[in-house]
């Protein structure tokens, strides 16, 4: 039977371009999304096309009833989800004097409280299996910090130290659990950076380029697979050299 993957956030960038990935290795794709209905049913029809077992499954990730919902009936339609990528996330640039509680609590719940939803529902089955993979999608920023994205920065740096955490303590059950930490790439969540910014950027990338979604979802695709089956606990950054 094939693999299962569950993915967040799969429906834009990085997500899609990481259901692409594994839909073309063969696994089965769990495509999560919490607005983008219309994207969602399109990425979920190629990949029907090209012969992949597709289904969308709509929650907000910030809910842990509504998420764990979703990854419940995916399970129960397409088989236990043997790979779990903690893509979905939201961006807000803002002085930190200028952040609302609001908006620091949705950063968090979004960001990180999120994947304590989704690991919660994924793990028990996986325990079980004795088998599994999570990757879960921080940022350059949660290692370098960000000025004016101090709730981004920090809620990203806290991704990370979750990630580590996790990971010792599933590793006896033979759970991988990494993270990627991607640069500048060229998604809809950077689409409010100008051409100027990114010619900046750039120029200050060593490899002197802006990434693209398929980069990431390499770097994803191969943490989540056994081409690193003695990989855990690790944080792979594909930023171009921007931070090293």
């Amino acid at each position: 039977m094939q693999p299962v993957v569950f993915i967040t956030g799969a429906s834009r960038g990085i997500g899609r371009a990481t259901a692409k990935k594994f839909a073309r290795e063969g696994w089965q794709v769990a495509i999560h999304y919490h607005t983008a209905e219309e994207q969602a049913r399109s990425l979920a029809e190629e990949l029907r096309q090209q012969g992949c077992n597709a289904m969308i499954f709509q929650a907000d990730v910030a809910d842990g009833a509504q998420i764990r919902w979703a990854i419940n009936q995916a399970e129960t339609q397409m088989g236990p989800v043997q790979a779990l990528i903690n893509n979905a996330g939201i961006a807000q640039q803002k002085l930190f004097t200028d952040i609302h509680e609001e908006e620091w609590d949705r950063m968090f719940d979004v960001t990180i409280k999120s994947c304590f939803h989704t690991c919660q529902a994924v793990l028990p089955s996986m325990i079980r299996r004795q088998k599994g993979s999570i990757v879960n999608l921080s940022s350059i920023w949660g290692i370098s910090g960000a000025s004016c994205e101090v709730h981004y920065s920090a809620a990203k740096a806290a991704v990370i130290g979750f990630t580590k955490a996790l990971a010792q303590e599933v590793g006896p059950s033979h759970i991988r659990v990494n993270c990627v930490a991607p640069g500048v790439v060229a998604t809809e969540m950077n689409s409010n950076l100008s051409s100027e910014d990114l010619a900046v950027l750039r120029e200050e990338t060593p490899l002197e380029m802006i990434g693209e979604p398929e980069d990431i979802a390499e770097a994803i695709y191969f943490l989540a697979s056994e081409q690193s089956r003695f990989t855990t606990g690790q944080v792979l950054s594909p930023n171009g050299g921007f931070v090293i």
